[in-house]
């Protein structure tokens, strides 16, 4: 049978995230009943209100069918199910390089589920949802907002990044303000911040700028992940990498304070141990100190990198170069085939990326209330 629809399998953060370590989904199913259960979009509802009826933390991963390996049958459900609904089973592990992205599933207020609503995960579409997927899937709560919905992260709430409302639904400035100062406020967080994705948004961008809020537009990137490794380009710990960070977070903001910096640093420990697997690349000196970094974040079969820096004393020997090559070096040798990041739509590094391959992709916009 001739698939061309994505398939969808119900997954929790913790599953998800031990299938990137294992380098393919292997649920306890395929070992007690034989295969791994998929479902469409028109059906995937059925087993979500079944076996997790209320749960606020799912996923789905959408397959691109072409990518499954392993013979795919489409076979009744459980007693109770449509007698003439059939369900795709896949008979052995599914590779995560066939996961074109991980769509958040939340239930209604009662409790239930609806059929999702699948974005087009094309180049664009898969970089702007590993985005918002990303801190979607590592907030403790999100609320629903016009447009959209505000993640809020108690682990980290001064990571203004990892509380703020991930908008891509129309919205005008106005009632974007509202809800930021409604739900923003009463979690007790000072801030107001908002990610604005998708070409329909900039006029909203426009009318926050006009309200006194800072715009920075983000040019959305992607390249193809490849290369050679490079030997002097090395995967470290976060205890190492936390001097590094901080020297540049006290450059960045001036004034910040100690707690603001952990939660800055631990925001990169919070998104790997709950979300994606994240390796820390470093170029060190002669005494072993991190004087480059950045950070790869490997998710299914798409790839961010964040954090590309260079101490200043250490800028113009190529370190820069290097990270972003081992990152994509890396990202294809994990099985992805996309590599996505923002840039300034405005600044330098767009242009040092398209040397490296990028091409943009698609915009967004990250706004603060001044």
């Amino acid at each position: 049978m001739r698939v061309t629809e994505p398939l969808l399998h119900l997954i929790s953060p913790g599953d998800w995230r031990g299938s990137l370590a294992e380098g393919a989904v292997v649920p306890p199913s395929l070992y007690e009943v034989g295969f791994v259960h998929l479902s469409t979009a028109a059906q995937v509802a059925l087993p979500a209100d079944r076996l997790f009826h209320g749960r606020q933390d799912l996923a789905l991963l959408v397959l691109d069918p072409d990518r499954i390996d392993v013979p795919v049958a489409w076979e009744p459900g459980v007693p109770g199910d449509p007698e003439s609904m059939r369900f795709p089973h896949a008979y052995g592990r599914l590779p995560i390089s066939a996961v074109l992205g991980v769509l958040p599933y939340r239930p209604r207020p009662d409790g239930g589920f609806d059929a999702p609503t699948l974005p087009v995960l094309d180049t664009a579409g898969r970089c702007t949802l590993a985005v918002s997927s990303l801190l979607r899937r590592v907030a403790t709560s999100e609320m629903p907002v016009t447009g959209g919905v505000a993640v809020l992260t108690e682990p980290v709430p001064l990571s203004h990044q990892h509380n703020q409302l991930v908008v891509d639904g129309e919205v005008d400035a106005a009632t974007l303000v509202a809800d930021a100062d409604r739900v923003l406020g009463a979690a007790g967080l000072s801030h107001r911040k908002a990610l604005l994705t998708g070409e329909h948004l900039a006029p909203t961008a426009a009318g926050l700028e006009a309200l006194g809020w800072e715009i920075e537009e983000l040019a959305v990137m992607a390249a193809r992940p490849g290369g050679p490794l490079n030997p002097f380009v090395g995967q470290t710990g976060i205890e190492d990498m936390r001097p590094f960070w901080s020297e540049g977070w006290c450059r960045a903001i001036p004034g910040v304070d100690g707690d603001t910096i952990q939660q800055l640093n631990d925001r990169y420990q919070l998104e790997d141990e709950e979300a994606v697997d994240t390796r820390l690349l470093s170029v060190r000196n002669d005494l072993g100190d991190v004087i480059a970094g950045c950070v790869l974040k490997i998710d299914g079969a798409t790839a961010m990198i964040d954090a590309v820096e260079t101490l200043p004393d250490h800028q113009g020997r190529g370190h820069g170069n290097a990270l972003v090559a081992q990152a994509l070096a890396l990202a294809g040798r994990a099985g992805c085939d996309l590599v996505t990041l923002d840039a300034d739509a405005a600044d330098w590094p767009r242009d040092w990326y398209a040397r490296h391959g990028f091409t943009q992709v698609a915009r967004s916009w990250s706004a603060q209330r001044r």
